[in-house]
C-alpha cells in the first residue's frame, strides 16, 4: 500500500528534494560525532549517537559541549589514563 500517489508527490516537490540534503546533513554530523566518540573510548556516547536519530542536533550538542570541538580545545581521551613506568 502506498502512502502517497505519484500525483500527490508532484504537488509536494520539497518532499522529493528535501530528503537528500537532510540525510547528508545528518550523516555528516553523525559520522563526525561517532568518530570522536570512538577516539575518546566513550562507548555509551557511541551507542547513544548511533541509535538516536535527531537530524544532527544530539551530535552537535555532543561535539560542542562534551568534546568542545568548536571551543578551540583539542579533544583528549577521558577514559584512558597514562600509566607510570
Amino acid at each position: 500500500m502506498h502512502w502517497f500517489s505519484s500525483q500527490q508527490m508532484m504537488m509536494v516537490p520539497w518532499l522529493q528534494w528535501g530528503v537528500f540534503p537532510v540525510m547528508l546533513w545528518s550523516l555528516t554530523w553523525k559520522g563526525l560525532a561517532l568518530w570522536h566518540a570512538s577516539k575518546r573510548d566513550e562507548q555509551w556516547w557511541f551507542i547513544a549517537l548511533l541509535v538516536i536519530n535527531t537530524v544532527g542536533i544530539l551530535e552537535m550538542c555532543y561535539l560542542l559541549f562534551v568534546v568542545r570541538l568548536f571551543a578551540g580545545k583539542t579533544p583528549t581521551k577521558t577514559a584512558t589514563k597514562k600509566k607510570r613506568t
